[in-house]
């Protein structure tokens, strides 16, 4: 895009892109703001906090852009903020000011209950039970909740939840005004991406080995270990970390060596216990170490990082740019990982994406949550040079929802296709959600 900042002018990048006038585009003033508010009957929800309310924003021209309110805003004011925000205002205004960092989409106050919800996901999730990257090659990787203690580098209080939902429904807006998806209008030009299986905490250690196998028969080119309790079906209990290490083993003969593994478990290691874990991980040739400590034990991961080879894979518990720039400063990462919902959005993502081009690491979106969080994620991953594979959760079927028309899946080769539909890429089912929606708030 020639001639224009994409986060300074938004909307003629976006109508530059296609080809259009900006003057030529529809008018988008958001006339309304709305969230539908769905009974997901027996759903299995990968994360439990998920409602059933779709935020909905739509412009005099008739242009509606949508979102889940999903794992981080569910019942806590978002219509309120948007109507505020938002009604009567055009995304030519809007979407310039987020998409620079302004207006409260990533760092901002207004977060809410942002750091409860944040610590009842860690304890649910505890419960229930490759380019170059800091001098060190990712091993063919290529292709807390929580806040630092004592730095103040962005948290869950202070990330605003709404506005990073009305970003996401303005880039979908966008991308339907000009009939192009979203990962073109940030100029992407690839249109698949190579998927792993990314496993839920199963029961015991003798789960992982037979659905590693499912996955790879299915055609999956790589698969994720999110543990568990690490513990036998019988017999007497055994350290988590001892359970972990057998199934990394395990798992890996499994599979054969030149199948590419992750391991996750979600911050859930100190430090001695994310050494041992580290270095079979690095004696069984795994690519990804994902948080593996509390994000908020910046000096324990840089520690890790000095005593194992395998990639430290960390962000998905940091809130705003700046405290991703902390991390990479003081070496405690190798790939960046980051949720869009708390670093703003699309607009926010891309930026942390930028960063971490910039110091040469690969960065990785979560996908994880439903077929919106897929959806907006997505986009952002075919527009990032420096992302290389599509996090699947498995099975593939977890993600579906009643009111999105095409499931996520992977192709015969591996690999999720890129949708041909404008903005998010993902289209409701209109019927399918007026036979479950309870309500229209407004």
């Amino acid at each position: 895009m020639a001639g224009v900042s994409l986060f300074s002018d938004p909307i003629q990048a976006a109508a530059q892109s296609a080809d259009i006038k900006p003057g030529d585009l529809p008018d988008l003033t958001i006339k309304e703001v709305k969230v539908y508010v769905a009974e997901l009957g027996d759903i299995r929800r990968i994360n439990s906090s998920e409602s059933g309310e779709i935020a909905s924003i739509v412009t005099t021209g008739g242009i509606e852009g949508n979102f889940t309110l999903g794992n981080r805003a569910p019942g806590t004011g978002f219509l309120e903020y948007a109507k505020g925000f938002c009604v009567g205002k055009s995304i030519i205004d809007l979407l310039p000011a987020l998409a620079a960092g302004r207006g409260g989409a990533a760092g901002g106050r207004g977060g809410g209950r942002g750091a409860a919800n944040m610590a009842a996901r860690i304890g649910a999730l505890r419960g229930g039970g490759a380019g170059i990257a800091g001098g060190r090659r990712a091993n063919g990787f290529v292709g807390g909740f929580g806040y630092p203690n004592g730095m103040r580098l962005g948290s869950a209080a202070e990330t605003n939840y709404h506005a990073s939902i009305v970003d996401v429904c303005l880039w979908d807006i966008l991308g339907k005004a000009v009939n192009r998806p979203i990962y073109k209008l940030l100029g992407g030009t690839k249109d698949r991406m190579l998927a792993y299986a990314s496993s839920l905490h199963l029961a015991t250690i003798e789960d992982f080995a037979p659905q590693a196998l499912q996955a790879k028969s299915e055609g999956f080119k790589a698969y994720k270990i999110h543990p568990g309790g690490g513990q036998h079906p019988s017999g007497g209990v055994i350290p988590g970390y001892v359970g972990h290490i057998e199934e990394i083993r395990t798992v890996r003969k499994a599979v054969g060596d030149e199948f590419t593994m992750l391991f996750d478990p979600v911050q859930g290691y100190n430090l001695f216990e994310a050494i041992k874990v580290g270095e079979v991980l690095d004696e069984c040739g795994y690519v990804s170490f994902e948080d593996p400590l509390p994000s908020t034990d910046i000096e324990g991961l840089i520690a890790l990082r000095q005593r194992v080879r395998v990639p430290l894979e960390i962000g998905e518990f940091l809130f705003g740019i700046q405290a991703f720039a902390e991390y990479i400063r003081r070496g405690a990462v190798d790939i960046v990982r980051l949720i869009g919902d708390n670093v703003g959005g699309v607009s926010g993502s891309f930026r942390v994406a930028q960063l971490a081009e910039a110091f040469g690491m690969p960065c990785t979106p979560h996908n994880w949550g439903n077929a919106f969080d897929l959806a907006m994620h997505f986009q952002i991953e075919l527009a990032m040079p420096n992302c290389y594979w599509f996090e699947m959760p498995y099975p593939q079927t977890l993600t579906d929802r009643p009111y999105i028309k095409q499931p996520f899946r992977i192709d015969s080769d591996g690999y999720v296709p890129a949708s041909a539909d404008p903005g998010l890429g993902v289209r409701l089912d209109r019927d399918a959600l007026d036979k479950i929606t309870m309500r229209i708030d407004r």
